[in-house]
């Protein structure tokens, strides 16, 4: 029985619950109706054989044998009652279940069919897949206003009546619910802006997908959400936009508090990014912008100013645009920092334009499209002779032709209107046009007149009045020059680029001793080098001269020279380029000239020579004279002293006077002995490191008794600490005693002599001013000179040598010396000593 249970169930397991019960009622009653079947077979089988043995056996009495067969009679008949009754009992429990499975069958089939009333609702359609590869089963409709198809195939084209992204998204969601269980919910929208809802779930192993069509309500909330993800989308879609352009964009809420901004702003605020710039307010724009912006924008007036501020710390410009909503408000920067410096750029050139045209000496007027009058410079005003008044209200062009004719300041015409429009037609002209105005007051103009292409003309007035009466003094001038050179002393001929002369005087031909012919116009040179070969052969002459006429290099450079010719004439000649590539050749007869230098040179030989002599003498007499006076300063000293007796006062000053003699005469020897070796270039500078300071307490403590003497006193301005200074101490000494004594020379007497020092970097300066009468500027520039001398002024003359050893020390050290002096305001002398190299200070130390 368990068996054929099992194969009665087999085909039923995809029944309901319903179904199932009334198939195990069925089975049981097979399974009695098999158990009637075997008892009847049983008994069948037993009886015939009972009943032949009773017909093959004599009547007897009952044996065991009997009572065995009947006992297995009575048990068989009472099986089979037993049997039977529980059969009727169990039949009769089956007619009531199959009476209760027919009144539930009947309860599902008017449930079912009350389910497919709701299933065929007209707002509702069910789509139903069994398995992943199943086909599809659909129930129910759309209203016919969603413009869904009735058709089920066409139902499931959804890219033919829903929108694209809309198919898309249930294209996907139905895909995901099929392959991987994936519910969804979606608000979809057809493409006649109907609204559906879109719900998909798995039930018992099949997909369904229910497409309803919303009530009021709903259609209108999810209208509501399409619109919002549509919005959404289209705020992200301007979002990555604004992103991706270079124009910083920003927006405020109410209070003016940053709430969204673009990369552009975040690069322009050099903030890590967009939400960075916001947290932390940078702001691009200044307060004082943000105030105006805040103060004068309004929803129905935006914003807009050009504006600076600092971005990355550069000064840029921007277009600032900021509109004000409701919630707040937006801007955007544009960068117009090349525009307004293009913009100034454009300015100052149409200024610098105008400029030019304003001073040009050539009248020039602009007309703009309208034919009024947009520019005029000066020299257009002067030409006509009109009121800046009037110029300054753009008249009409034609308004201008009028005026003029009236004032009779343009030439007279025959037909005063044709000329007016053929002057006009340029405006509608492509081409320039030009033309000659002969005007009353004797004066030709040329008239230029250029279209622009986007409206308006450029006139030009050139004043050609000069142009010819130049042309006409020109040719009067060739006529004078033909004359003046005809009768020129100096020989002039003018060559042609091919070699040919063009032009040459009678004294050009006098000179070389040549016939007119022999020099006639179109004369090659070569065929002149001939014939003034029997004068002058060399190359240095008309060879040379032929390959300067007829070189082909670009630069042809002038050449002078003097040639002496076979006949005694000395010739200077020059070689001059002209244009067109012509070349002129002069020669001018310098024979008295060049007797009188020779002259003149064998003289100034002669003095040379004397000077030499006197040079030597004097340089002889100086080493001669150094001994003597060397004695004679040893011997009076000896005389001051007390060790060959007293002298009375008169050989005491007589003794004092031959000792200041002596010094200042070996003084002067001394130093015509120094200037001597100085020219004669063997002076050597003793190089040593010198205490600058040492050395002014040297120098000051030598000059005491001249400055006593003078009457001046000497003050000494230099910092605490000079250094020192690689350089001649000896020489340094004399050049600073030679420029204190030459000041208090000349100083008055109780003036002050000042002397300041300083360092320049390594160098040593120093000045020394006077308040003395000053010199004139014929005297400071001969100060140097050798012999050079001024008493004017001065307490004491003298050889005139000092200032000029003073310079050349100063140059042995490389140094510069300069004299600053006006009369009446003394003089002061600056010196620079630099300091000298470490190479020099070894040198001199070895």
């Amino acid at each position: 029985m368990t068996a054929g249970v099992s194969s009665l169930w087999r085909p039923c397991k995809d029944l309901t619950p319903v179904a199932l019960r009334l198939t195990a009622r069925r089975s049981t009653t097979a399974c009695v109706k098999r158990l009637l079947a075997c008892g009847s077979a049983l008994a069948g089988a037993l009886l015939p054989g009972f009943a032949f043995a009773q017909s093959a056996t004599p009547m007897r009495g009952f044996d065991s044998a009997d009572v065995a067969g009947y006992a297995v009679l009575l048990g068989s008949v009472s099986a089979a009652l037993i049997f039977a009754a529980v059969l009727l009992r169990q039949r009769n429990r089956l007619d009531v279940e199959v009476r209760e499975l027919r009144t539930a069958f009947s309860d599902c089939q008017h449930k079912i069919s009350r389910y497919q009333t709701l299933i065929a609702d007209k707002n509702r359609r069910t789509v139903i897949w069994d398995g992943h590869d199943g086909k599809a089963e659909l129930l129910g409709h759309l209203p016919a206003e969603t413009g869904a198809p009735q058709h089920d195939p066409d139902f499931l084209a959804f890219g033919r009546w829903l929108k694209p992204h809309s198919a898309s998204e249930v294209e996907r969601a139905i895909e995901g619910l099929r392959l991987n269980a994936k519910s969804f919910e979606l608000v979809v929208e057809t493409q006649r802006g109907e609204v559906l809802e879109v719900q998909g779930k798995l039930y018992g192993g099949r997909a369904y997908a229910h497409f309803v069509a919303l009530d009021n309500l709903r259609a209108e909330l999810a209208e509501l959400k399409i619109e919002r993800n549509r919005l959404r989308s289209s705020i992200a879609t301007f979002e990555s936009l604004l992103d991706s352009i270079e124009q910083p964009v920003w927006q405020r809420d109410g209070d003016g508090r940053l709430v969204w901004v673009n990369q552009a702003y975040c690069d322009a605020v050099e903030a890590s990014s967009p939400q960075q710039a916001v947290q932390e307010g940078r702001e691009i724009l200044g307060t004082l912008t943000r105030e105006k912006i805040r103060a004068s924008a309004t929803p129905e007036s935006p914003f807009q100013d050009t504006v600076s501020t600092a971005v990355r710390g550069a000064r840029t410009f921007f277009d600032v645009v900021d509109v004000r909503g409701p919630a707040g408000s937006c801007g955007m920067a544009i960068d117009v920092s090349a525009s307004e410096t293009l913009r100034e750029e454009l300015g100052r050139t149409l200024k610098s334009h105008a400029d030019t045209l304003d001073h040009l000496a050539t009248p020039v007027a602009i007309f703009d499209a309208e034919r009024r009058l947009q520019f005029y410079n000066q020299a257009f005003q002067q030409l006509w002779g009109l009121e800046a008044k009037f110029l300054e209200s753009r008249p009409d062009h034609a308004e201008l032709l009028d005026r003029l004719r009236a004032a009779h300041k343009l030439p007279e015409q025959l037909s005063w209107k044709a000329w007016k429009e053929n002057c006009l037609s340029v405006y509608r002209a492509l081409e320039t046009q030009t033309d000659l105005w002969h005007l009353p007051n004797g004066q030709t103009l040329r008239v230029i007149a250029s279209a622009h292409p986007q409206g308006g003309a450029t006139w030009v007035f050139e004043n050609l009045t000069e142009q010819v009466n130049l042309e006409t003094r020109y040719n009067t001038l060739v006529q004078v020059q033909g004359e003046t050179i005809d009768h020129l002393s100096e020989g002039v001929a003018v060559f042609g680029p091919d070699g040919r002369i063009q032009l040459s005087n009678p004294a050009f031909r006098a000179l070389w001793g040549i016939t007119e012919a022999q020099a006639a116009v179109g004369t090659h040179i070569r065929l002149l080098e001939a014939a003034c070969g029997p004068s002058y052969d060399k190359p240095d002459g008309w060879k040379a001269f032929g390959k300067m006429i007829t070189s082909f290099e670009d630069e042809r450079p002038s050449s002078q020279g003097t040639l002496e010719l076979y006949s005694g004439l000395v010739l200077d000649y020059a070689v001059t380029p002209l244009p067109n590539a012509q070349t002129m050749l002069t020669f001018v007869n310098m024979t008295d000239s060049v007797r009188a230098e020779r002259a003149l040179k064998e003289k100034n030989e002669a003095l040379r020579k004397a000077d030499e002599l006197k040079n030597d003498f004097v340089q002889h007499v100086s080493y001669e004279l150094r001994s003597p006076l060397t004695n004679i300063i040893g011997f009076t000293d000896l005389l001051k002293t007390s060790a060959i007796g007293p002298l009375n006062e008169r050989q005491a000053e007589y003794i004092d006077h031959i000792s200041t003699s002596s010094s200042v005469l070996l003084t002067i020897v001394n130093d015509i002995l120094d200037l001597a070796t100085v020219d004669a270039g063997i002076m050597q500078l003793d190089y040593s490191e010198i205490d600058l300071s040492d050395l002014l307490d040297d120098v000051s403590m030598q000059m005491t008794d001249r400055l006593q003497e003078g009457g001046v006193t000497l003050e000494i301005a230099a910092p605490a600490q000079l250094g020192h200074l690689i350089a001649d101490r000896q020489r340094l000494k004399q050049i600073l005693i030679k420029i204190l004594t030459n000041a208090v020379n000349f100083a008055p007497e109780g003036s002050v002599v000042s002397m300041k020092c300083w360092r320049d970097g390594s160098d040593f300066a120093f000045s020394v001013s006077d308040t003395g009468c000053g010199m004139s500027p014929d005297l400071v520039s001969s100060a140097f000179d050798r012999f050079s001398t001024s008493a004017k002024g001065g307490k004491r003359s003298g050889p005139g040598l000092g200032l000029s050893i003073v310079q050349s020390f100063v140059n042995l050290h490389n140094g510069e010396v300069k004299i600053e002096s006006e009369p009446g305001r003394g003089t002061t002398v600056h010196c620079r000593i630099p300091n000298a190299s470490l190479p020099q200070l070894i040198a001199a130390a070895e």
